[in-house]
């Protein structure tokens, strides 16, 4: 994989050692502003890996430092996720500026970056997320248009459960404690139950907690196979 060393200045040590990734999309109007405001100082933002649409990919902050691309953010119990985590940002206009789906060539160049990062870090299926996961009341990137089963049909992220599922019967409060359990920051309900879905019943993003998020949640949570390796 070529990757161009496309510097930025807003970066600082960690404090934590990597065990995550965070896929974001831009949201800006196209590539060229979404690069230029990464290496802004002014707008102290950064992310260590970005991705075209035509599938280029710039290396902006080593992997060793702490890039600042996940703000305000909580997943499993880490409230410091930018020293914990590798952040690749995705050039898409994002639901501001055009949602679209994301294009061929950028996936084909995300998931061998997002292979070696996994295996460099040893990093679990469970903890390669979307922003929106890790920050459900401020964030929808990348959105219910990305190619979450692409990642996992190659072991990259967790797949949808669609086999042997079976309804809990949670009400909102079993849900939410499980969704907490499961990793999300559950403080807006209806903002972490619309991150779920987000990631995981992307076709309805209601915020309703229905059988099937119901079903989907818990084999989520069920040991091995459906675990989180």
């Amino acid at each position: 994989m070529t990757i161009i060393e496309t510097p930025s200045p807003n970066f600082d040590d960690r404090t934590l050692p990597v065990s995550m990734i965070v896929l974001h999309y831009t949201g800006m109007q196209d590539g060229p502003s979404a690069i230029a405001r990464l290496r802004d100082p002014d707008a102290k933002v950064s992310a260590h890996y970005l991705i075209e649409e035509d599938g280029t990919v710039l290396r902006m902050v080593a992997e060793d430092k702490r890039a600042w691309h996940a703000g305000r953010s909580h997943w499993r119990g880490i409230e410091d996720v930018n020293s914990a985590s590798i952040g690749i940002e995705i050039v898409n206009p994002g639901h501001e500026f055009g949602y679209r789906p994301f294009p061929p060539e950028q996936i084909a160049a995300l998931l061998p970056l997002v292979a070696q990062i996994k295996d460099r870090h040893e990093i679990t299926r469970g903890n390669i997320v979307g922003h929106s996961d890790i920050a459900p009341t401020r964030k929808r990137d990348p959105g219910e248009l990305f190619p979450w089963h692409e990642l996992a049909r190659r072991r990259l992220a967790l797949p949808r459960p669609t086999k042997n599922l079976m309804d809990p019967g949670w009400t909102e409060g079993g849900f939410c404690l499980a969704l907490e359990r499961f990793g999300y920051d559950v403080e807006n309900r209806m903002a972490a139950i619309m991150a779920f879905q987000r990631r995981f019943r992307p076709e309805l993003v209601d915020g309703e907690i229905d059988a099937e998020c119901r079903c989907i949640l818990l084999a989520l949570l069920l040991p091995k196979p459906m675990g989180d390796d």
